[in-house]
């Protein structure tokens, strides 16, 4: 009998598990996405986060929609799941190429992004503006969306959790200075002698 006839019969279980482990994994990655938005969820999001945090150039971002109960009450869950899939395709094209975008939950969203060319200051302003905008497909939903940001390098030795507490007190700084001027892009950076949380607030370790 030659070698290709002995291995003949070991060929279809070979194949069958090929396609059960090419099955799993895209069980797997679908178990890692959020969704309504397709982007990462909490627990996959902080394990890439963390990867990227071991880059000095690191930059974390938090953002929040705006008076989201408020939306969903108004317009009707459909308008409220547009706006956060909106505000999601949004924050990842924004943070591409190199970061990583998830859904912490709720209308909250986080970002890692590396600022190769210490640009992250007007990136993110622009991509506050864009944020801002109405929805395509919702256009009688007003409303904005906050957004923090805060560099690891500021911050030497601190982890993921204490960087979005941080991006956090950063984010809610921006809603506050908002609440009494027009409709617009609302942005904030913390800077390293800050070190404030808001209530309630739960890192993503």
């Amino acid at each position: 009998m030659s070698t290709l006839a002995a291995l003949l019969p070991a060929v279809p279980p070979v194949i069958g598990w090929a396609v059960h482990a090419r099955w799993l994994h895209g069980r797997l990655t679908t178990a890692r996405r959020d969704p309504l938005t397709g982007l990462w969820t909490r627990d996959a999001f902080t394990r890439r986060a963390r990867r990227l945090l071991r880059d000095p150039r690191a930059v974390i971002v938090l953002a929040d929609v705006d008076h989201f109960k408020q939306i969903n009450d108004t317009h009707g869950h459909a308008a409220g799941d547009a706006l956060l899939a909106t505000v999601a395709a949004r924050l990842a094209h924004g943070t591409t190429p190199g970061g990583v975008a998830g859904r912490l939950g709720g209308d909250e969203f986080a970002a890692v992004v590396v600022d190769r060319d210490g640009t992250a200051a007007d990136q993110l302003h622009t991509l506050a503006r864009v944020l801002a905008r109405p929805v395509d497909t919702a256009p009688d939903v007003h409303t904005t969306v906050s957004l923090g940001w805060v560099r690891a390098a500021d911050h030497p030795g601190e982890d993921l959790s204490a960087l979005l507490r941080r991006a956090d007190e950063a984010m809610y700084a921006a809603k506050r200075s908002g609440r009494s001027g027009p409709r617009r892009a609302r942005l904030g950076r913390l800077l390293g002698s800050v070190a404030g949380r808001r209530p309630g607030r739960r890192g993503a370790a």
